[in-house]
């Protein structure tokens, strides 16, 4: 299998950053000639995308407890190649793109939480911070990423939506016009659905 290797951390930042005008509409370029298997399309992207999702780590990552073992360019790193391997995936937006990109930075993070979990023989959870996820929030209660999981699962069968609009919040960083963009919704709709959804989590982390 091939794969794309990622850019050098010393390589110009100016190359890698992704504007919201040209450089966004030829990530969709890239992202769909990606989807259609044309050779060469993943090497063009990754300079444009590398920066986001750098963005996206370290935002997550900054939520992390003390002791946390996973670095920004490892998180990236593995869910690079994860994406990489999707050969059946359909890309058709830059920001559908980020959307799943912040579900593969999940399921990293899981999965080290899981090793570390294992490796302790049961002891203590990676710890995060919901309300870091939100500036305007007033608590910054920590959770086990593992608990969190579990909930949004849970959620994820009652509303979907919802369940996906804190992936996006949370573990893409993403604003809530961003999120409004990824979900096909309306800013307002966002606004109510992020509130009703912090609500029900905390209650059942709480539980």
């Amino acid at each position: 299998m091939h794969i794309t290797p990622l850019p050098d951390e010393s390589a110009s930042a100016s190359s890698r950053v992704v504007t919201k005008g040209q450089d966004a509409r030829a990530v969709t370029d890239l992202l769909r000639a990606w989807g259609a298997g044309e050779t060469g399309a993943s090497e063009e992207l990754v300079p444009l995308v590398y920066a986001e999702l750098r963005r996206q780590a370290r935002r997550v990552l900054r939520r992390e407890g003390e002791g946390h073992t996973l670095q920004a360019t490892a998180l990236v790193h593995e869910a690079w190649l994860r994406l990489d391997g999707q050969h059946d995936a359909r890309w058709e937006s830059r920001a559908q793109f980020l959307a799943v990109a912040a579900q593969t930075m999940r399921r990293v993070l899981v999965d080290h939480a899981r090793a570390r979990r294992a490796l302790k023989r049961g002891g203590g959870g990676t710890q995060v911070t919901l309300g870091e996820a939100d500036r305007a929030a007033t608590t910054t209660d920590d959770v086990d990423v593992l608990a969190l999981d579990d909930a949004l699962d849970r959620l994820a069968t009652i509303d979907p939506r919802k369940a996906r609009l804190v992936e996006l919040r949370y573990f893409a960083g993403l604003s809530m016009p961003e999120a409004a963009a990824a979900l096909g919704v309306s800013l307002a709709t966002v606004g109510r659905e992020w509130a009703v959804a912090r609500m029900w989590l905390r209650r059942e982390l709480e539980a």
